[in-house]
């Protein structure tokens, strides 16, 4: 998952600015990317895969290589436009108004609020081979490791570190964030080269099957497993597109340049766990699906300890503590900025945009820190909560073709240093994309997601009555596209055949059938929003005020992250 340490760059242009300026080349924004893709997701990421698709989890990962591929190539056009720190909830402000850019930052807000509580999750589930933080349980038919009493006490604990650092002393971890970066890209890389050197057991990948849940468990497999939940860090070369000596260039390396380097390391991890797995577990598993061994609450962790690399074991166990908490404490940070840039933005109470002597916004710390223990409840371990938090994010990050397009015609002139080729196909592809993603997650996590953004539009409401909000035009008719976008999603969802077995959706559509579906849904929600989207005039105006309530956010913010 991604660490969102970069401030904003300034607007203006180099010679008005210099001094903000960082000359970012193009390996140090590239390894800026790849590190920040590579979070906590693998931890689990392989063995979870495997559990649902088999060998075939190969596929997965390419796949949604690809998906996050096309979002992240929109991103690169909007964020050499405005290298906007927060753009995934500014962006649509600039072209929909106000209506869609709280859509938008409501569903990003639950998204991060929820990250900092997985990572936590992480490390306490790893945390379980010295204490008993997490029970093995069945859920829905999946094995999971949810929190104990102890565990949850544990996770308030951690929760309450990550709101004090932030509070205090952020500055001084910002200082060894590449430290912690360049750990996690060793720590993997040594995974892999161990498990293959040390074992390969070739006859795994096919004795029980290469695709044993077909097709429906590869693409489960893409949304649930952790996989594109492991790729959501593209964002980072975006956000520093601004510091960067050469963004034409540079960007678009480092967006393409990191997936694709991340989607080789995540094949080559899978294929490395599935080969070190002693071919006797297996046989006593019975299936993929029911694949189990020893201490398998810290998978790689366990396989290491099997294969006899007690040192690898102890190095896992140490990373389920770092890398979780890297990414864990930065999302914390991130999670206040987004509740601060709502309220300035005029569509949550004021008193979110107030910040202490420290620059700090403290209101949105103790937010998401109550936020992020509630998020613990229904959704009590690793497994239950990656599916929710991909969903949100994937669903946050789907306005941004929508955006493109509209602001391609409302701003044709507007200095684009990347120009996304090929008019509407990448665009459309990318939105469709990531609507399968939120489909393929499943009913049990679509209806929970669709609550929380309906409380969201409650929330919207109650601030409107009660004069909480800065604007009163809504510019309802520019973002009326989102009411069929997320009732459709829905309707589809409850129809659907994800997940299966079936947990309430009634498994009415097929393969095929659902593909089309999602995809006749993404082609009516692009045009209504393309022919919807505000006029030219206002989307300057708007474009004008994100951009200074950014350049006064930086100035009030910007050291506390």
């Amino acid at each position: 998952m991604a660490t969102d340490t970069s401030p904003r760059a300034a607007t203006p242009a180099p010679s008005e600015n210099p001094g903000l300026k960082r000359h970012v080349g193009v390996v140090g924004l590239l390894f800026a990317s790849v590190g920040s893709i590579i979070g906590s997701g693998w931890l689990f990421g392989a063995l979870n895969a495997a559990q649902t698709a088999g060998p075939a989890a190969i596929v997965s990962w390419l796949l949604g290589g690809l998906l996050i591929l096309l979002l992240a190539l929109v991103y690169a056009e909007l964020g050499t436009m405005y290298p906007l720190s927060g753009g995934v909830v500014r962006f649509p402000h600039m072209s929909f108004g106000n209506l869609a850019s709280f859509a938008s930052g409501w569903i990003t807000w639950v998204a991060v609020s929820t990250t900092a509580p997985i990572e936590v999750a992480a490390a306490l589930q790893y945390g379980t081979r010295y204490a008993p933080f997490t029970s093995e349980n069945t859920v829905n038919g999946s094995t999971v490791y949810t929190l104990t009493a102890l565990g949850y006490a544990a996770a308030v604990v951690l929760m309450g570190v990550f709101v004090v650092v932030n509070a205090v002393g952020v500055r001084w971890f910002a200082r060894i964030n590449n430290v912690l970066v360049g750990w996690k890209l060793v720590v993997i890389l040594l995974v892999i080269v161990a498990f293959l050197v040390t074992a390969f057991h070739g006859d795994n990948f096919t004795s029980h099957g290469f695709k044993p849940s077909g097709w429906h468990g590869v693409f489960t497999a893409v949304a649930t497993s952790g996989i594109v939940f492991s790729y959501l860090g593209f964002r980072q070369g975006i956000e520093l597109a601004g510091e960067t000596d050469n963004p034409r260039r540079n960007v678009p390396l480092a967006v393409i340049g990191s997936v694709l380097i991340t989607a080789v390391i995540y094949v080559a991890l899978q294929v490395a766990f599935i080969g070190s797995l002693d071919p006797s577990t297996l046989a006593d598993s019975g299936s993929w699906a029911s694949l189990s061994f020893a201490n398998d609450f810290g998978p790689l962790a366990a396989v290491a300890t099997a294969l006899g690399l007690t040192w690898l074991a102890v190095v896992l166990y140490a990373d389920a503590i770092i890398s979780p908490g890297d990414t864990g404490l930065i999302y914390t940070t991130v999670t206040a900025r987004i509740t601060y840039a709502m309220a300035k933005n005029g569509n949550a109470p004021s008193a979110l945009g107030r910040t202490n002597s420290r620059g700090v916004p403290m209101i949105g710390l103790l937010i998401a820190f109550v936020v992020g223990l509630v998020a613990l409840l229904p959704f009590p371990s690793w497994q239950q909560l990656v599916g929710f938090i991909t969903s949100a994010t994937v669903l946050s990050f789907a306005s941004g073709p929508l955006v493109l397009a509209a602001l391609r015609k409302q701003v044709p002139d507007a200095e684009r240093p990347f120009r996304l080729p090929g008019g509407h196909v990448i665009p459309f592809l990318a939105f469709w994309g990531s609507n399968l993603i939120v489909y393929w997650s499943g009913w049990t996590t679509v209806w929970k997601l669709m609550i929380a953004v309906l409380i969201g539009f409650v929330l919207l409401a109650v601030f409107a009555a009660v004069g909480q909000l800065k604007g009163k035009n809504l510019d309802a008719r520019s973002g009326l596209w989102v009411v069929p976008w997320l009732v459709g999603l829905t309707v589809i969802s409850f129809l659907g055949s994800y997940p299966e077995p079936a947990t309430g959706n009634l498994m009415k559509l097929g393969f095929v059938t659902s593909f089309l579906l999602i995809g006749a849904l993404s082609a009516v929600v692009y045009v209504m929003a393309y022919r919807m989207r505000l006029p030219d005039d206002r989307a300057r105006a708007y474009v004008e005020e994100v951009l200074a309530e950014a350049d006064a956010e930086e100035t009030e913010v910007g050291g506390a992250v």
